[in-house]
């Protein structure tokens, strides 16, 4: 049996001044609308439900927190998805000012977890979200999602392709990890990788 970890929802912010200000560490999760973040959300934490899972891409529309109340307690952030939308041009440009603000100013931040689907080829728009994170000198992991759903030779290929892809403009590559979902593969892992930031941070 999975030990699930102390979460529960705290609130959903549309501006960074209604973010919360008691100063906690945040990993905010960040992905292709389809990506499977919420599941992944729900995975980590064994809360089934904590975050909404939606047959319909996009449906986070704000900043929504999340407290963690282990031994370091920290906060998880779930920030709305890029791309496939089925939202207006006014509104994905509403979303993208958030997510930035939130990415570049938020000094709580302690590390972005940008989900990419392994099932994948690279993807255009997971590239230029990860090179603008470079670029910005913003703390990121990668995590490939849904290996349960490919054989993992695929999986391997693609997150070869994927950093070989990421090597023609940064020399530093990030940590990489994979999970799925369902078989709760890879969970640990990632936990522990946020332990450790815990620790120095």
């Amino acid at each position: 049996m999975k030990k699930g970890l102390p979460a529960s929802f705290l609130t959903s912010a549309k501006a960074l001044a209604d973010c919360p200000a008691d100063g906690l560490p945040e990993f905010a999760f960040i992905g292709r609308s389809n990506v499977g973040k919420s599941s992944l959300i729900n995975m980590l934490t064994s809360k089934k439900g904590l975050a909404t899972v939606s047959s319909t891409p996009g449906r986070t529309r704000l900043l929504n927190f999340f407290n963690i109340n282990a031994n370091r307690p920290w906060r998880l952030v779930d920030l709305p998805g890029y791309g496939y939308a089925k939202v207006s041009a006014k509104q994905r440009h509403e979303f993208h000012d958030l997510v930035s603000d939130y990415l570049t100013s938020r000094e709580e931040l302690t590390c972005v977890v940008q989900l990419v689907d392994s099932r994948l080829t690279p993807q255009k728009i997971d590239l230029e979200f990860s090179q603008w994170l470079m670029d910005s000198e913003i703390p990121f992991i990668l995590v490939f999602t849904k290996t349960d759903k490919s054989k993992s030779g695929k999986v391997s290929a693609n997150i070869t392709a994927f950093t070989d892809a990421m090597s023609e403009w940064c020399e530093g590559l990030p940590r990489i990890f994979t999970c799925s979902s369902k078989t709760g593969s890879g969970r640990t892992p990632l936990l522990e990788f946020i332990d450790q930031c815990l620790e120095v941070s």
